[in-house]
Order: C-alpha cells, then structure tokens, then sequence
C-alpha cells in the first residue's frame, strides 16, 4: 500500500474557544485523492490530493499591485511551481520541484510587470501570446533571505505553465524549459492520482492547478466570442475593448456587455457540492451506498450537486431522497474541502432521519446507486479500525472481510468518523 499523507493539523484547530469546547475542534481536510470523490455522486468524479489549509498568504489585494509583483519574480527566493498540461514538474511521485527565476526566465520576461492592467487591457493585441503566470502568495514562514514588501516578508510562490502553446517563439522556449527539466532527472508527474505530496505540497499544487485549468478553459470571452487577457495575476480575465490585431486589419471588436457593466471582468468559478454522512433515527445505523466502480464491499457516503437556488441543507435532502429513498430532517455542516478538479467545493454535512418510517431504501428514483444501506454503527466503527484504503488499494493486514471504508485523508472518512462518535454534534457536557 502507498503510504497515506499525513493529515493537516494547522495551528488555529488547537486554540481554545467556546465554539470549540461545544462543537469540538475544527476538521481540516486533506484534499482526497481516491479515483473518486468517495462520495457518490451523478459524474463518479476522478480525483486527486490536496489540502484546504495552504502554507501560503495569497496576499490578494496584491495581485494588482505591480510594483510588488515585478520584484517578487526576481527576487532569490521565488519558487516557481511549473505545470504541464496541468501535471506538475518533480523531483519524485512525493515531491515537487521549486524552479528558481533564471530557469525559466525564457518564457517570463523581466518587464512582464511593467505595465499596469490598465495599459495591458488598452494595448492588448491577441497577436502576442505569453506563457499563463499566477501568483500564488507568500510563505511568510520561511523570513529567512525571503522578500520583504510592507509588512509582508517570506518567499513568494508562482505557478507557470510550460505546455508548449502560443506563438512558435513561446512554443519554443517552453520545449527548451521542459527539455532541460528532464535532463536534469526532473518528470511532469503524468498521473489523475497524486497522493504521495505532503499536506503544504498538495495544498500548492492544487491552487496552482486550479488557476492554471480555469485560464485554459477561459481564453475566448463567453459573451462575445473574443480573445480575453489575463489580469489580477492570473486571478482574473478581461475582454479587452480594442485589439491591435483586428485594427490593423481595419476591424473592431463588437460591443460585449461583460464590458458596460460593473462586473466587467470574469472570476474563477466555484461550484458547490454535498457530501453526508446519513444517521438512523435511534443513532445506531449509518446509511452508505456504492457505485458499480467500488471494489467488492467498499462503501462510502453520498454526495451530489447543490443546484441553483438551493439552500446547503435542501441539496443534502434531496440527493439522499433521489439517490437512495429516505427522507431526512435535520442537516449539520460539519467541514468542507476544496476540490480543484476542476473546481468544485465540496461540503460536507452530518444528516439524521426523524422517524424510522423514513429510513426505508428505494434505488428506483435516480439509477446512481448500485447499492444502499443501513449499516450497525459496531460494522462501522470495526471498518474504520481495519478496512479503509484509497479506492483501488488492498485494506490492511488485518483485514477479514466485511465492510470497506475511504481512508482518513477522504472527507467521507471524517464525516463517517464524526458521526458515529457524536463529538461534533453533541457538547461535552450534552448526552445522546
């Protein structure tokens, strides 16, 4: 078996406070890596690992702030993340490579900040391609040599895409990047499955590859059809009023109304999804289903889509109704974890059915499931024990056979955990 990352424990879930003494401390999850969402949902998704407590400070407000961009780039300290066709360049499956500025100064000029967005957005000419470049924050841990700016210091972080696209001249000097990478032993690690990368890794790669997918899928204006610019750092995109390549042609873009409103820019998108944790009335069930993609007895919690005017707790309701039949009442949120393939945030929730008349399953409404059912919490707890694994994966030695459960690092485990022990939902000084 893989070794599984470790689980993040940043510092703010040890402080002490009311909410904490009632609610018990707060779920930081690692960002799942299984071939799936370990919740079932209508696309099965393919996923891979990543952290929602990132090392880094985005320090947004600075993403416009040009000055502070142009001396981050070249500064000594400077890790540039690099990705191609989103896969990330690494020393190892578990470790990613940090290129300095001088390696890849080929495809970022020094002057790529010379310009402020408004001179960029004025002069914009869709003749003349650049390689996608994201600020991605600054570790503020690492003070040491790092880059003081205000009342920031540490060592900033970029991500750069090398995919050989663009003018021939960039599509140039990307191979070359790519081709002195590799000859230093270096490999774009070619997987949908990254769960070897530490908590602080993963959480950096995933922004990165977050941002990097979204530009990709985001070059043409979804209005009028034209080239858009990326601004704000690769944190957002523009369409431009002019083009230099259409005037010298005696042409102009048309009127696009993305550009007479005051939400004249695009923003990456988010897109909100359930996953939960389903408890009997009497507490002393957990209701889990399985796709047909599951290994023999691996189960896991449900999950779907929240769809448009639809509240956190109504989706929790309804995809638990159409996907298995029961009918719950009450809905907690008990964590979430971001999600950037490509991107979805999933929330995850504790439910709990009122009445045992509503715990009867049916599959008949939407065919997603190949099976659901009630599980005795005394199954859960002993699956918990010996029978988790990533999807894909043997369980431990000590597994017998029985039930199969996502591994800690899946936001299903934390929820199935939390809801067989009460501690989330009950105060200390409550009982069940």
């Amino acid at each position: 078996m893989t070794n599984s990352p470790q689980i993040p424990t940043p510092a703010h879930i040890l402080a002490d406070s009311m909410l904490s003494r009632h609610f018990g401390r707060e779920t930081v999850n690692y960002f799942s890596s299984e071939d799936l969402f370990c919740g079932i949902n209508v696309f099965l998704f393919d996923i891979q690992l990543t952290l929602t407590g990132s090392p880094l400070n985005r320090l947004s407000f600075l993403r416009s702030e040009h000055s502070f961009l142009s001396a981050a780039l070249k500064h000594p300290s400077t890790h540039f993340v690099l990705l191609k066709d989103l896969a990330p360049l690494t020393k190892s499956p578990s470790e990613l490579y940090y290129a300095k500025y001088d390696e890849v100064r080929k495809l970022v000029p020094e002057d790529a900040f010379d310009k402020s967005e408004e001179e960029m957005i004025k002069q914009f000419d869709s003749r003349k391609t650049n390689a996608q470049l994201i600020f991605l924050g600054l570790d503020e841990t690492k003070k040491q040599g790092g880059l003081a700016w205000k009342i920031y210091t540490g060592a900033p972080y970029f991500a750069l895409d090398v995919t050989p696209k663009g003018s021939e001249e960039q599509q140039t000097h990307a191979k070359d990047i790519i081709s002195t990478m590799e000859a230093q032993g270096l490999s774009f690690y070619q997987s949908r499955v990254v769960m070897t990368f530490s908590a602080d890794e993963a959480a950096i790669y995933a922004q990165a590859r977050a941002l990097i997918d979204w530009n990709t899928r985001n070059t043409f204006c979804g209005t009028c059809g034209h080239p858009t610019l990326s601004v704000n750092s690769g944190t957002k995109r523009a369409c431009p009023p002019t083009d230099a390549a259409l005037a010298e042609e005696g042409k102009a873009r048309p009127d696009c109304n993305t550009r007479t409103t005051l939400s004249n820019l695009s923003f990456p998108r988010t897109d909100p999804t359930i996953i939960v944790a389903v408890l009997s009335a009497d507490s002393k069930r957990l209701l889990l289903g399985r796709s047909k993609r599951f290994p023999p007895k691996w189960y896991s919690t449900l999950a779907g889509f929240i769809e448009p005017a639809e509240s956190v707790e109504d989706a929790v309701r309804r995809e638990v109704w159409e996907e298995a039949g029961v009918t719950l009442s009450r809905v907690v949120i008990h964590s979430s974890q971001p999600w950037p393939y490509p991107a979805n945030l999933m929330i995850g929730a504790i439910a709990q059915v009122s009445d045992p008349e509503h715990e009867k399953i049916s599959l008949l409404h939407d065919p997603e499931l190949e099976d659901a059912k009630w599980f005795e919490i005394e199954e859960v707890e002993e699956a918990l024990r010996i029978g988790t694994s990533p999807l894909g994966e043997k369980a431990g030695p000590e597994y017998k056979g029985g039930l199969r459960l996502p591994p800690p690092t899946a936001i299903a485990h934390q929820l199935i955990k939390a809801a067989i022990t009460g501690d989330f939902i009950y105060s200390k000084d409550s009982k069940m």
